[in-house]
């Protein structure tokens, strides 16, 4: 179907968005017309404001509009505790338990040598200077458990071992509700690694 100009470009651009497909790019497209002008107008104010004041944090590499990040400056914070994340939806993810007190470090990805990125390319000597620089007594490694996630904690144990802290890994295992014969071996592998004692 050919759609007028402007629409077409609006649902060519949030194609262009991970995981929104054709039709989906197309029910976006036809929503935002519909919408109040001023509504549209406040949704392109926000979208430009959050490209323009977001940048990343100088410590943990966090999305942030202030730097110092809000967790980095935050002082209830435990700043002897450092969780290493992938990426900053990693970060949202566990900071939504509301379970986890410490301070994080984004990687900004993984060791994929396939797709060309090496450990010079994540933010790694960050995370050993941090480490080298201030009193860190823990270095949580909640990576995602796929061969990228563990090739990169692998390396990162390794350079970490030498300054003698506590290195821990989060545990993987079975989602609530999910039953065992449907588990992949990786998964219930991780699940049988993380139990703990009750």
């Amino acid at each position: 179907m050919e759609y007028t100009k402007p629409l077409a470009k609006l649902i060519e651009y949030f194609q262009k968005l991970p995981s929104i497909g054709p039709k989906t790019a197309q029910r976006l497209a036809l929503h935002v017309i519909k919408m109040p002008e001023n509504e549209v107008k406040n949704f392109a104010e926000a979208l430009i404001e959050a490209k323009t004041t977001i940048s990343y944090c100088n410590i943990c590499f966090n999305m942030s509009s202030s730097n110092p990040c809000e967790i980095c400056s935050n002082p209830t914070r435990n700043k002897n505790i450092v969780c290493v994340v992938a990426e900053t939806k990693d970060l949202m993810a566990i900071e939504k338990t509301n379970e986890y007190n410490g301070t994080y470090h984004v990687l900004q990805g993984l060791i994929s040598p396939i797709d060309g990125i090496g450990p010079d390319d994540i933010r790694i000597k960050e995370l050993l200077y941090r480490v080298n620089q201030n009193d860190i007594k823990e270095v949580i490694l909640a990576l995602n458990p796929s061969v990228e996630g563990e090739a990169t904690s692998l390396y990162l144990n390794k350079l970490l071992k030498p300054f003698n802290i506590k290195i821990t890994r989060i545990a993987f295992g079975l989602p609530m509700g999910s039953e065992l014969e449907y588990a992949d071996e990786m998964t219930l592998t991780r699940a049988l690694e993380g139990r703990i004692e009750i």
